[in-house]
C-alpha cells in the first residue's frame, strides 16, 4: 500500500490498520517512497532475535563460543575491605 505523507498524517489509523493485517505501507513525498512502515515479526527466542540481528548485519557472532579467555588476565588485588561490603555500608548509612 502507498499513502502520500499528507495522507498518511490525516489517516493514520488506516495506515496501521494495513499495518496490523499484515501490508507494508510505503510512505511516498511527491511520489518518491521514503520509508516503509510494516509489522513487527514476532521474536520466539533469544537465539532467534540474535541470528536474526546477525543477518542483517547489525552484529557479529562470536567467532568461538563460549567465554572470553585472555592470556595472563588477573584480578586487580586492592587493600582494605570488599567493595560490596563499601556500597552496603554506604547504603545502610543514608
Amino acid at each position: 500500500m502507498r499513502m502520500g505523507l499528507r495522507e498518511a498524517n490525516q489517516h493514520f489509523s488506516r495506515a496501521v490498520k494495513a499495518v496490523k493485517a499484515g501490508r507494508e505501507v510505503v510512505l511516498t513525498e511527491r511520489g518518491r517512497p521514503i520509508a516503509v512502515i510494516k509489522p513487527l515479526h514476532a521474536i520466539g527466542s533469544a537465539d532467534a532475535a540474535i541470528q536474526r540481528l546477525a543477518g542483517e548485519g547489525r552484529l557479529r557472532l562470536a567467532q568461538v563460543p563460549g567465554p572470553i579467555r585472555r592470556r595472563g588476565w588477573r584480578p586487580i588485588r586492592t587493600k582494605g575491605p570488599p567493595l560490596s561490603q563499601t556500597v552496603r555500608e554506604d547504603r545502610d548509612a543514608r
